[in-house]
């Protein structure tokens, strides 16, 4: 008989062989965080070690903690409900270990990551030998621990029927559907659906006193993050008659004073402004799994604000603005691209000035909550309100 070009991978029909296979994969990558070490102290940060960084970080910032829910949302509770007499009393101090390795091994993972964040962008290159050490024998005790006890009782005590839901809970978790026949499965798996978090935490001496100070960085931490347009934020007004209405839209300039952002003053918001002056904002940081809520009342800005804005702004964009009447309908593209090149010969080499329609909009903030994502929806909610007499108070929420 020959041996196989590849090693095989088990399928979720194997859920303890995928569970033995993520192990594997953790082994793995731990080797490769051993030899990063010593690769820096003999070459430096040079391509092979950013690479090496972010392969360790791509596997330990996602597919690790899918692993770890996978044992915890699943696993360990269908063996508790399963387990009798040994198996029951072994579970009763093995399942608090376990989770209690989870969370060490998590810790340890944000004092190395911010390290391995440096070395793969370029800019750094140290990394810690005892935190390294120390992550790597962790990591290995607790992988033993579960192949020799919790993985040979699965196998023992679980039915084809067990096995075969926890296979298909393990794909939901990865946004793997199995084949659904039904509509009510399809909801199922719509219910499944969810992202842990596991990048950071947020304390109370975490954050500055200064909410805006704490939203200036946060918001510089997301542009250096390489968040997507980390200067989008979802408004959220309220019409005449009481519904609320919310689109993204592109802050400008934030300080003391409040949020900025510039539209057109006849646009549905800002008919809902004009009505109502309070409003919300929503930053959502994926990549960093935060965001921000800011709420208060809004006023224009002053003419020579809005002005100098515009002035700044790309031509074709200046001429945008004076050719759309946003929110307005119209019958065709073509109608509306017929009126941009009208407003363009009109201005032809000139300079547009600032339609009188058209101006900037300044948030001042009464509340602002910073909410950091963690693990299993126990989130990290600080909230800033500001009191009558202009000073800000912080506050922990609930998740």
């Amino acid at each position: 008989m020959t041996s196989p070009l590849f090693d095989s991978v088990p399928g979720f029909d194997q859920p303890i062989a995928v569970l033995k296979h993520c192990h594997d994969k953790i082994r793995k990558q731990l080797t490769t965080l051993q030899k990063l070490l010593g690769h820096l102290a003999q070459h430096g940060n040079t391509a092979d070690a950013q690479q090496a960084a972010k392969a360790v970080l791509q596997y330990f910032n996602k597919a690790a903690h899918l692993h770890h829910d996978d044992e915890e949302q699943d696993l360990m509770p269908m063996l508790q409900a399963t387990a009798t007499g040994d198996d029951a009393a072994l579970l009763t101090t093995l399942v608090p270990e376990i989770l209690a390795d989870h969370q060490r091994m998590d810790q340890a993972w944000l004092t190395l990551r911010p390290e391995l964040d440096a070395i793969a962008a370029g800019t750094g290159t140290q990394l810690s030998a005892d935190g390294v050490a120390a992550y790597v024998a962790a990591y290995h005790a607790h992988m033993s621990k579960e192949e020799g006890q919790l993985a040979p009782m699965a196998k023992r005590l679980f039915s084809a029927q067990q096995m075969e839901q926890l296979g298909t809970a393990m794909q939901r978790r990865r946004g793997i559907a199995p084949d659904l026949p039904e509509v009510a499965d399809a909801a199922a798996v719509l219910a499944a659906m969810r992202t842990d978090y596991v990048q950071s935490s947020l304390s109370e001496t975490d954050v500055l006193a200064d909410p805006i100070a704490q939203f200036q960085k946060w918001f510089a931490e997301a542009v250096n993050a390489q968040v997507m347009e980390p200067n989008a934020m979802d408004l959220s007004t309220v019409s005449p008659d009481g519904k609320p209405s919310s689109r993204i839209v592109l802050i400008k300039q934030f300080d003391e004073r409040g949020f900025t952002w510039y539209t057109n003053y006849h646009s549905d918001k800002g008919q809902h402004l004009e009505h109502n002056p309070h409003a919300a904002l929503l930053f959502f940081w994926r990549e960093l799994e935060r965001q921000v809520r800011i709420e208060g009342t809004v006023v224009k800005t002053t003419a020579a604000e809005s002005d100098e804005y515009f002035n700044v702004r790309p031509l074709q964009s200046r001429l945008s603005a004076i050719a759309s009447q946003q929110s307005a309908p119209i019958d065709s593209r073509a109608a509306l691209e017929s009126n941009y090149e009208a407003v363009a010969a009109a201005v032809g080499d000139a300079q547009p000035p600032r339609p009188a329609h058209w101006g900037g909009y300044r948030l001042q903030p009464e509340r602002i909550e910073f909410w950091q994502g963690r693990r299993s929806r126990f989130h990290d909610r600080i909230v800033f309100t500001r009191g009558a007499d202009g000073q800000w108070s912080m506050q922990r929420l609930q998740p």
